[in-house]
């Protein structure tokens, strides 16, 4: 695991910031959006947003006075390549469980 894969596991651990999280899987959000459907203030949104952020999960962009939220594509990339590994290497087993002969008994 690289540090950055650890710095995204590490920012989905906290429940508020995995439920921001999911809120942006849905589509982008300012941060009165998200703290509309969280039990948190805004400005602990906008704390768990800097962390979402340096951890490369998410990406902000400036519309008028405020910024929108959305999930960062590459950081997604990098969250699932980590992810695929385990289940290659499962896939991998079983093809070769299958593949093996029947022991007689």
């Amino acid at each position: 695991m690289t540090p950055y894969q650890g710095r995204m596991l590490d920012a989905l651990g906290d429940p508020t910031r995995r439920s921001i999280f999911e809120l942006l899987a849905v589509g982008p959000r300012s941060v009165a959006e998200i703290a509309a459907d969280l039990p948190v203030s805004r400005p602990a949104v906008s704390q768990h947003l800097k962390v979402l952020k340096e951890a490369r999960l998410v990406s902000s962009t400036p519309v008028g006075t405020r910024r929108v939220y959305a999930l960062d594509p590459q950081g997604l990339a990098a969250v699932r390549g980590y992810f695929d590994q385990f289940w290659n290497q499962a896939l991998a087993a079983f093809a070769q469980a299958v593949e093996k002969p029947e022991e007689k008994s």
